[in-house]
């Protein structure tokens, strides 16, 4: 990403009462932003331009935003917000399970919105600044290249799942508090709900652990927060 050009923005919603108000809100202040109404058309668009963010709506003709930010996940470096009028959090959690930065109910205030893609791009961008790669016990974490490897097995991670992994593992022993750890996965964000931090780290034993119910290296610290050890 460019730091010092405008970041690009991919709106993929089919309401076409509110697109035009968030494209007008984001470009006026300063971001370049593309519209698209379903998945398809998202699709086309990323083959063919580089996205730094996409903030896509769940309830989608055709392919529906879960789908697509699967698929996005496992294609493009690119950031995602989800945003929908399903403010379950179930659906929340769904949503950062398949590798959605942050997830947004609608609905929402365009300020917040700009807010919540301000502390994503940050926290991206923050990434780039780590060191090449380093080593904690078994695991070998790449910041840059975004790689994450157990015994030399490749792990594939979401963004968020990343970060905090990194977070953890740069400090074994030290034991983070859950607003720690929110800040690291949504870059300060306030508004991050409570559950964000235990569903990736539930993820990340499931990834990392032999035995994700009796945890080796992602350690529980009860009333206090989560620390990573390296046996």
């Amino acid at each position: 990403m460019n730091e010092s050009a405008p970041a690009s923005i991919l709106l993929v919603e089919d309401d076409e009462r509110l697109a035009p108000l968030v494209v007008n809100h984001l470009t006026a202040s300063g971001y370049t932003v593309s519209w698209v109404q379903d998945a398809d058309a998202a699709w086309r668009h990323l083959a063919q331009e580089s996205v730094a963010l996409a903030v896509l709506d769940v309830m989608l003709p055709g392919e529906d935003g879960f789908s697509l930010c699967r698929r996005l996940h496992k294609e493009f470096d690119v950031a995602i917000i989800m945003v929908s009028a399903r403010g379950l959090e179930s659906d929340r959690i769904l949503g950062l399970e398949l590798g959605a930065d942050d997830y947004l109910a609608k609905p929402f205030s365009l300020w917040e919105l700009e807010a919540r893609i301000k502390a994503v791009l940050r926290r991206y961008r923050a990434s780039r600044t780590s060191p090449v790669s380093f080593v904690a016990g078994p695991l070998t974490l790449d910041p840059q290249q975004r790689t994450a490897a157990m015994n030399g097995r490749r792990i594939e991670l979401t963004r968020s799942e990343f970060d905090l992994l990194a977070k953890l593992a740069q400090e074994p022993g030290r034991v983070f508090s859950r607003e720690q750890l929110l800040e690291c996965v949504r870059g300060g964000d306030t508004a991050a709900f409570d559950r964000a931090v235990d569903t990736h780290l539930s993820n990340l034993r499931r990834k990392i652990e032999a035995d994700p119910k009796s945890p080796v290296f992602l350690k529980t610290v009860w009333g206090v927060g989560y620390r990573f050890e390296t046996p």
